[in-house]
């Protein structure tokens, strides 16, 4: 915290939903600071952790907020979804009722957040295979239907878990990338996604939180 302030050229706010005892906080822990608490309480309130990752030659500050808890009291209000520009839905493949609700968190989500919002359904749990009650063909067919990305993940062996943040980072990177190019297609500096180093000088004014889609 005392250390000098990192360079980097975006700040995104991801937000993890879903029932409580998926296991989101440890898959936040797991990404940002490579640690699993076997002994995992609902914890109250809500926090967030950071972890910066390179996309082309941009650097992207991820701002990952969890729950906490606070599903549990369906106290999840407009504020912890303001200024989010990317969600995970996540669910137990062990425990179908913990899909069976995706459904409402995705409604609460399009209620909270902007409509551009980048969201990825994920299937945590996956070191439990031989409990699965969730068919990952059923799943995967459910986030293809409703335009979501979709990912299973392992918080306690770190199956899939960076693959799970890199891609809805990169993803939500590039959706920037491309509403940069066509609201400066006049600027003769150029905006395209497979040189962001160009506009590495446009962004270098920080934003507390977060680059709006």
């Amino acid at each position: 915290m005392g250390s000098p302030e990192e360079d980097y050229n975006f700040v995104f706010k991801v937000v993890l939903i879903g029932e409580s005892g998926v296991g989101k906080t440890n898959l936040l822990s797991r990404f940002t600071r490579n640690e699993f608490n076997h002994d995992s309480r609902t914890t109250i309130g809500v926090e967030f952790s950071t972890r910066s990752i390179l996309v082309g030659d941009a650097v992207v500050k991820a701002q990952i907020w969890d729950t906490a808890g606070l599903e549990r009291y369906r106290a999840i209000t407009s504020a912890y979804y303001r200024g989010a520009v990317g969600a995970l839905v996540v669910f137990d493949i062990t425990k179908h009722q913990t899909y069976d609700v995706v459904d409402r968190w995705l409604k609460e989500l399009y209620d909270h957040a902007e409509a551009s919002i980048v969201v990825m359904l994920v299937g945590n749990k996956t070191d439990l295979a031989q409990a699965r009650e969730v068919p990952m063909e059923e799943a995967k067919m459910f986030a293809d239907n409703n335009g979501l990305l979709f990912v299973e993940t392992s918080a306690l062996d770190s199956t899939n878990v960076e693959e799970a943040f890199e891609t809805i980072l990169k993803e939500i990177f590039y959706k920037v990338q491309k509403q940069k190019q066509r609201s400066s297609q006049s600027n003769t500096v150029s905006l395209a996604s497979e040189s962001p180093a160009s506009t590495a000088p446009a962004q270098a004014e920080r934003r507390p939180c977060c680059v709006a889609l």
